[in-house]
């Protein structure tokens, strides 16, 4: 590595991004903390409690799809304003929200910034990093989504607490903090999508967005502060130069060229098989799972603080260590931790009781499987996305790969309490156990290890597949 890069502003402009990965583990955790004062307030049914669930993953679904061809056509600044925009407006109307179909409005338009987030936000950083720390810096977007899940847990557990002692003669207030407190619940993100919105100010556009959209001073610019090195700068414009030369424009027709689109069923498989390993049904119906097993509304609500815990500190691990171990490597060894774990969780529920094993048994199973997705899998996803696709398609090629992991996590919302109560509880965990088998051979058997390696180098890599 040159010592002319500055680390420290690819840090700043990765730190920025990344609270877009804040609000989406924010969005996407608090629900859990919800689940069963809405089902009991609306008299909800297993699937329409699933639905309540599902309907933000639907607007994630909608927002994955538009994501890519917006942020190639408006920039990534730009699409990354929209989604704080959405994220704001989705938890004000949470909050106020005067009935269940508004509700589920505001959260399908809370799901759509999620489905934005998740793909402009780690393009945006794995286009402004330099090789040698791109993972960690695509990585702080996985650790900030962890933080998200984490405060969503912590709010829970402590408007939860405090809503017994609220009083207030605002009939509003009193409602959201409460006799509703799930109100308050989804309508803090409010403070943070605000936040994200006015520092997305004090960034630049993607200097690689910029080359392709012929912008090439305003590019230089942003490669001289991120270099400080006239022939680095240089070298880099050259780089994305020769890898769009002759491609006038881009469009989705392009995803069907033979080496562009194995990239994209590769990303596409591991991107839905990866929410098939039981990782958001614990996110979204842990403190139910908990209940279950016997424990009270706040101990459970407790339980899911302490996974938030695990989650973010060994995402920062794994921050630490991703680009010297490699991302292939913790695949391997995070996702043998996850089928021994799971199969574990399974056994408890299956023999748990008849062997007297305590609920702190299950704890330590989930806090285990925690750790071993986060330093796994959670880890890799976002990196392995943003890294894996040419510059000109990279939007729209990590869109329908973010298609396929929210068709995926829709999926596992709507279906988990269906799972739960007709395939057991145990029957449910080894289910997920046995999808952590295909995940890794495909990327043992399909998968480049993209450490270390220019984003051009991994063009040409998939480039050299079509020979």
């Amino acid at each position: 590595m040159s010592r002319t890069e500055n680390i420290r502003y690819v840090a700043f402009l990765s730190f920025i991004a990344a609270l877009g990965g804040f609000l989406f583990g924010y969005d996407t955790a608090v629900i859990s903390g919800t689940v069963i004062q809405v089902t009991a307030l609306f008299g909800l049914s297993e699937m329409q409690s699933g639905w309540y669930v599902g309907c933000a993953l639907l607007g994630s679904i909608l927002g994955v799809s538009a994501a890519g061809a917006l942020s190639d056509r408006l920039g990534r600044r730009p699409t990354m304003m929209l989604a704080a925009a959405l994220f704001f407006i989705s938890a004000v109307g949470c909050a106020v929200a005067p009935n269940l179909d508004i509700l589920v409005v505001s959260r399908i338009i809370g799901g759509v910034g999620i489905g934005v987030v998740s793909i402009v936000c780690p393009i945006y950083i794995s286009e402004i990093s330099v090789a040698a720390y791109r993972g960690r810096m695509v990585s702080l977007y996985q650790l900030a989504v962890t933080v998200g899940f984490l405060g969503a847990y912590v709010a829970n557990y402590f408007l939860l607490d405090a809503a017994a002692g609220f009083r207030s003669d605002n009939a509003l207030l009193d409602q959201i903090f409460h006799s509703e407190v799930w109100r308050a619940m989804l309508g803090a993100e409010a403070l943070p999508a605000f936040l994200f919105l006015v520092v997305i100010f004090l960034i630049p556009e993607s200097p690689r967005w910029l080359i392709v959209r012929s912008r090439e001073t305003e590019a230089a610019k942003t490669l001289n502060s991120i270099y400080r090195n006239e022939e680095a700068v240089r070298f880099q414009m050259q780089e994305t130069r020769a890898m769009i030369q002759g491609e006038v424009k881009s469009d989705w027709r392009s995803l069907l060229e033979p080496w562009i689109l194995r990239a994209v069923l590769i990303g596409s498989a591991i991107a839905i098989l990866g929410q098939f390993m039981g990782v958001n049904a614990v996110l979204y119906y842990g403190p139910s799972i908990f209940e279950n097993s016997g424990l009270s509304s706040g101990d459970s609500l407790f339980y899911q603080a302490l996974i938030g815990v695990v989650n973010v500190l060994t995402t920062v691990l794994a921050l630490l260590i991703i680009d010297r171990v490699g991302r292939k490597k913790l695949v391997y060894f995070g996702v043998s931790g996850m089928i021994l774990t799971l199969v574990l969780i399974g056994f408890y529920f299956f023999a748990g009781e008849a062997m007297g094993l305590s609920s702190v048994f299950l704890l330590v199973c989930f806090l285990s499987y925690i750790f071993f997705c986060a330093i796994s899998i959670s880890a890799v996803i976002f990196v392995f996305l943003s890294e894996m696709y040419p510059t000109r398609v990279r939007g729209m090629a990590m869109s329908v790969a973010g298609l396929s992991l929210w068709v995926g996590t829709f999926l596992i919302g709507q279906l988990t309490p269906w799972f739960l109560s007709q395939l057991t509880p145990a029957g449910t965990f080894w289910l997920f156990a046995a999808m952590c088998v295909p995940y890794m051979l495909i990327v043992w058997k399909l998968m480049p290890e993209t450490a270390g390696k220019s984003l051009e180098d991994i063009e040409r890599f998939w480039m050299k597949k079509k020979k």
